[in-house]
């Protein structure tokens, strides 16, 4: 059975980061969040307005797989979370 969590992710690149190393390091997030996302366990990511960060659904097989995702995450050094346990609301109707 899996489990939902709603993860809020907040980055904070170093302000003098490499301009290559960035682009490089931003390239390879998007490529690891992608397949996540394909393979069906990221459900859906979000822009928090006026930020960098995003609210992210994952529906995973607990949280040592949640935390396997997270932490491998090219952003991971440079992010702090914070992860919520979802569970359905009896009143959903989908």
């Amino acid at each position: 059975m899996t489990q939902t969590f709603a993860v809020r992710m907040v980055v904070d690149l170093p302000p003098d980061m490499d301009p290559d190393a960035r682009t490089e390091l931003l390239g390879r997030e998007k490529a690891y969040a992608q397949g996540w996302m394909r393979s069906g366990q990221w459900k859906s990511i979000w822009r928090c307005a006026g930020e960098y960060a995003n609210l992210s659904i994952f529906e995973v097989e607990g949280n040592a797989q949640l935390h396997e995702i997270l932490s491998g995450l090219p952003l991971f050094p440079y992010m702090t979370m914070q992860v919520t346990p979802l569970c359905k609301h009896p009143s959903d109707i989908n």
